[in-house]
């Protein structure tokens, strides 16, 4: 797969490094090989480059390809534990997220020390509000809105190994459910 360039100016992902990736993914979808999974499709990150592809372009790829790992390894679990079993892990795990979401303010992930930077508070917050809205109140939320949230750095903000965490789950629980 080919994807537009940018200019000799901008910056865009390396080819060499997409190329590869997609090559191995590829191969690992095509095959039985489990090692490559949604979630490490979801976490790929590639080098900037000018004259590089197009970011937008790699990006949506990206977000398709992880969706059909995961459906593969949704069906594969599925038929390993049935359909009933499965929607209940489903459950399970969006009941954690509502339940972390819905703690006060301020309080709903672990804080950094203080002279360590973590991810700001009031924007976590408002997102985790949001979060909250699309499971209590039907509100729209899409996978992209999950993939795409950028946060502030701050002192003794969030944890942001905790924070991309939960993100990751519910973006597993968005996909368990579709």
């Amino acid at each position: 797969m080919t994807f537009p360039l940018t200019d000799a100016k901008t910056l865009g992902y390396e080819p060499e490094a997409v190329d590869s990736f997609l090559e191995r993914a590829r191969e690992a979808f095509q095959g039985s090989d489990s090692s490559l999974t949604s979630a490490d499709v979801r976490n790929a990150a590639f080098p900037l480059t000018k004259a590089g592809y197009d970011t937008t372009e790699v990006d949506t790829a990206i977000d398709r390809l992880e969706d059909s790992f995961a459906d593969r390894e949704r069906d594969a679990r599925v038929a390993e534990i049935g359909q009933d079993a499965w929607n209940a892990e489903a459950r399970e795990s969006a009941q954690d997220i509502v339940n972390r979401a819905g703690r006060p303010r301020g309080r709903r992930f672990r804080r950094g020390s203080l002279f360590t930077y973590g991810y700001n508070t009031a924007d976590v917050d408002e997102f985790a509000d949001r979060i909250l809205s699309y499971f209590t109140a039907g509100e729209p939320l899409t996978r992209a809105d999950v993939r795409n949230v950028t946060f502030r750095p701050q002192l003794r903000g969030y944890s942001e190994p905790q924070v991309d965490a939960v993100l990751d789950e519910l973006v597993r629980v968005m996909l368990a459910v579709r």
